[in-house]
């Protein structure tokens, strides 16, 4: 019988690490058909990826392949199989610049180590820009150039799969005249460098070792714009719009002893293409949300439309491109689109406890929500020099990490969650309540609703409510 790609995935690993898989778990879907798997055996570990689109899998190992050999942070690429569809490739382990983002800041205040990494990450994004001119393009999927015809698909996106879907009313032809002329003025540009494509938070891997980055799949040549837009206009991210001035100036100091380009050549086009990357994602959110019914990419709307609302009152080129300004302004206008909760709507209550106490009781009247068992897993508490921490210091965050039966465990724990975080934002249900349990409440349980809680922090816009009752009752 033939073997299934998975099949074929883990005979890959086993073949690379030489001993057999100990512990294989699924990593919760994202907005792409790709499968990730975070495999492991006594002596090694890896992410497998299946992925049936063969021109993707072949860019991005090459990519990464040339992006390696450059001294860039990418994934080192251990093993593909024969059929192309599967692969192994290093585990930067799963805390993002967005994960971090999202947790540790407090409303609009920015902490400063998470502005810090933003500054590396514009210098690391100028090298993958420099060094990537070198780069073989003939891999580059599904075009080798941010050209006309790429500008004029993202453009239509936006048209058919947000404005339309949105019942934005407008005249076709004179709008499509707009979309002509506009993707000329972006051309203006020197489209010589490496553009990433997706350069956004999500895609910037935090690790011990330092910054690290993944998904440049999407890459050609292009402008140096319209990356650094992706960075700074991301709208689940939501940068205040004075740090993103600071980053966009940071940018631009380095920017001509880098490549040569004058802050005024860059600027002439920057916001024309921090125009096209809202668009393009919106076109997203549309795609994701009005079509396929997936009420959290709604729910960046909001926030897309604040940054286009900004970039209108500031930018008056916009104004050269009749049909498509008065389309922008009537979106920022849509009462509809307006009424989108970009609130915390949804509640999720998160606890740790220990079982000798019981199981903690649902205080919203809402009743259900999940509660885990912490048991089967590594105990940190049975040694001495973990006794008097809990889940939350350093040692035992550690100690959990290592064990792969802890990734399997909260793996399985996010895909079940999140199918009921999303199902709840979309029939208006305000809360759910999840809590985990050990033994004594203080190590494995912890662990584990700070994690949850990180992941659903850095995934949707809901309220979160974390307690751990036995520290929080001493």
């Amino acid at each position: 019988m033939e073997q299934t790609v998975k099949e074929r995935l883990l005979a890959l690993y086993e073949q690379w690490a030489g001993e057999s898989v100990g512990a294989i778990s699924e990593l919760p879907p994202s907005g792409s058909d790709r499968r990730y798997f975070r495999i492991s055996s006594p002596n090694a570990k890896a992410l497998g990826a299946i992925n049936k689109d063969l021109r993707e899998n072949m860019a991005f190992i090459e990519f990464s392949r040339f992006f390696k050999s450059r001294g860039l942070r990418v994934p080192e690429i251990y093993a593909v199989d024969a059929d192309m569809d599967c692969y192994l490739l290093e585990d930067f382990g799963g805390t993002t610049l967005f994960e971090l983002l999202s947790t540790r800041r407090k409303d609009k205040e920015i902490p400063e180590d998470i502005e810090a990494l933003y500054r590396e990450s514009i210098i690391q994004l100028l090298s993958f820009q420099t060094e990537g001119r070198e780069l073989d393009f003939s891999h580059c999927y599904p075009r080798a150039r941010f050209d006309k015809q790429s500008m004029m698909w993202d453009l239509h996106y936006f048209k058919y799969y947000f404005l339309k879907l949105a019942r934005i009313s407008f005249d076709e032809q004179l709008l499509e005249d707009d979309f002509n002329r506009f993707s000329d003025f972006l051309l203006k540009s020197d489209s010589t460098y490496f553009m990433y494509r997706d350069f956004q938070s999500r895609n910037i891997m935090v690790t011990d070792g330092g910054l690290a980055f993944i998904d440049y799949q999407g890459g050609r040549r292009g402008a140096l714009q319209y990356d650094l837009a992706s960075l700074l206009y991301d709208a689940k991210a939501d940068l205040p719009q004075e740090l993103r001035e600071e980053l966009l100036e940071h940018y631009l100091e380095l920017l001509t002893p880098a490549t040569g380009i004058s802050r005024v050549q860059f600027m002439e086009t920057y916001h024309a293409y921090v125009l096209i990357r809202i668009m393009q994602a919106m076109g997203a959110y549309g795609f994701r949300g009005f079509y396929e019914k997936k009420q959290h990419f709604l729910r960046s709307i909001p926030y897309a439309l604040t940054n286009l609302k900004h970039l209108l009152s500031t930018c008056n080129e916009f104004k050269y491109f009749p049909m498509l300004y008065k389309v922008l302004c009537d979106l920022c206008e849509n009462q509809a689109l307006l009424e989108i909760s970009a609130e915390q709507d949804l509640t999720v209550s998160i606890c740790s406890f220990s079982f000798k106490r019981g199981i903690p009781v649902d205080n919203s009247g809402n009743g259900g929500g999940f509660v885990f068992d912490c048991r089967a897993l590594s105990n940190p508490g049975r040694y001495a020099e973990y006794s008097t921490l809990t889940g939350k210091d350093p040692e035992v965050i550690d100690f959990l990490q290592k064990a792969p039966e802890v990734h399997s465990f909260l793996e399985n724990i996010y895909s079940i969650v999140d199918q009921s975080v999303e199902n709840y934002l979309g029939r208006g249900f305000k809360h759910l309540m999840v809590s985990f349990g050990c033994t004594g409440g203080r190590h494995r349980s912890v662990y584990c609703a700070e994690r949850l809680a990180e992941h659903l922090r850095s995934k949707y816009r809901i309220r979160i409510n974390l307690k751990h009752l036995e520290q929080d009752n001493h």
